[in-house]
């Protein structure tokens, strides 16, 4: 009886979703998308991960241990994915190697997922390294580099790009249209579902309302809604 008043959305479980911050940052950088996704009525788990101090593989087997150890999630539900930048290679890694059965959409925000010239053109510098640790190294745009040996991916796919830089001086290391750290054409994958262009450099993607309602009708509907 006490459940007439409520509305359908309160009495259907949440829907899951995971986000997985960049490199250099913390999933204080994602609390923005976090309150978004959670005033949709999403249930979110916002990661933590150690970005600078271990190897791109090494990270995401760590990210695995904690989403198969984190007692907030429901594993025989859908666990949908939100990331920003190096955070979506590493959804690429695990799915590479001990891929999530339970994994659902994933919208990446900003992936280098065919690398960056940045690392192609900054690697060899000591404080590059110092800064941004082992993973950064493997986001050049080499054939070997990981997002490139990665391959196509195999799952539901948008990715929300920017076009806009308040890094100048990275930007002049990048051809093309980029978002001061990577570079609009090395965004894209083969296997992607959708691709969406928003007016945001590269560190507050996960901010931008554009790219927060997008996520939110890929997370829903499979697809972004492009407006013209």
């Amino acid at each position: 009886m006490l459940l007439v008043g409520l509305t359908p959305q309160f009495l259907l479980p949440a829907k899951q979703v995971i986000l997985l911050h960049g490199l250099a940052r913390t999933s204080e950088s994602m609390k923005g998308m976090e309150d978004f996704l959670a005033d949709h009525n999403f249930s979110v788990c916002n990661l933590n991960y150690p970005s600078r101090h271990f190897s791109i593989p090494e990270l995401a087997e760590k990210v695995r241990k904690k989403i198969i150890h984190e007692k907030k999630l429901d594993h025989s539900s859908k666990l949908h994915f939100v990331t920003h930048s190096m955070g979506g290679i590493i959804v690429r890694q695990i799915q590479a190697t001990h891929p999530l059965p339970s994994l659902g959409r994933v919208v990446m925000l900003g992936p280098p997922n065919q690398g960056s010239e940045v690392v192609d053109k900054l690697g060899n510098m000591r404080i590059f390294r110092a800064i941004n640790g082992p993973a950064s190294l493997q986001l050049g745009t080499s054939a070997t580099s990981i997002p490139n040996l990665l391959g196509p991916v195999d799952f539901e796919l948008g990715v929300i790009a920017g076009d806009r830089s308040i890094n100048f001086m990275l930007s002049t290391l990048i051809p093309g249209k980029d978002d001061g750290k990577v570079a609009l054409s090395k965004t894209k994958i083969s296997g992607i579902k959708d691709f969406l262009i928003v007016h945001s450099p590269h560190p507050l993607l996960m901010n931008n309302p554009g790219a927060q309602a997008a996520t939110l009708q890929f997370l829903k509907k499979g697809k972004f809604r492009h407006f013209k």
